[in-house]
């Protein structure tokens, strides 16, 4: 199962949708509140993970959640809160602690300026609500606690991979790969790359005897 990050959708993930039902993976890319086919919707992190929860109940079985920037938080804050009901979880761009006075900072500033220059389109309103929700949340805090197998995944571009180590050591176990050539949007950016880490986290949970969805 995809989540895709802030201003985009779920159509970001077309070749890996492409990609893994190729290889008989039933696979489902959702659009969270204030994004895509939900565009009309305010995000929050409540209706974030609601949205995560309906899907994941539409598998067949357990799935492997895969989440890019906001859609990595969302996943890994859905993955602390309902690990019985997922096979692991991909976290891609979204190695970084988020919360603090900057993030605070960069909440308000963001409107400000979104106000005054007529920054970014009549959905800008989704970036200040991102930061909104994500306010005090705590990524390594969850990841400490989280049981499933976890995956994550950076471009080597990408300046949200600040905390990388401080991932690994919060969670032993955890498998980190760096995408040469690729930024934030790593999916994007080396879909090949990608699309193979996907297949290997499938078919390792699969020898497992974990379910092997996306």
């Amino acid at each position: 199962m995809l989540v895709h990050g802030t201003r985009t959708s779920s159509v970001i993930w077309r070749r890996q949708v492409d990609a893994l039902e190729r290889s008989g993976h039933h696979t489902v890319a959702i659009d969270l509140p204030g994004h895509g086919r939900r565009s009309h919707e305010r995000f929050s992190l409540d209706g974030a993970l609601a949205a995560i929860d309906d899907a994941v109940g539409s598998c067949p079985e357990p799935p492997l959640l895969v989440g890019l920037s906001l859609g990595g938080y969302t996943s890994l804050a859905y993955a602390r809160q309902h690990e019985h009901k997922i096979a692991g979880v991909v976290l891609a761009g979204c190695s970084t602690e988020i919360k603090g006075k900057p993030l605070t900072a960069y909440r308000r500033a963001s409107g400000v300026l979104a106000r005054a220059l007529r920054l970014g389109g009549p959905d800008w309103h989704v970036v200040t609500d991102m930061l909104t929700a994500l306010a005090g949340y705590s990524p390594l805090a969850d990841l400490r606690r989280t049981a499933v197998p976890v995956w994550l995944v950076n471009g080597r571009r990408d300046p949200l991979r600040l905390d990388e180590r401080r991932y690994l050591e919060a969670r032993p176990g955890t498998r980190l790969t760096v995408v040469p050539n690729a930024g934030h949007d790593v999916n994007a950016h080396a879909p090949v790359a990608f699309n193979r880490i996907l297949l290997d986290a499938l078919h390792e949970l699969r020898h497992r005897g974990g379910l092997a969805l996306a």
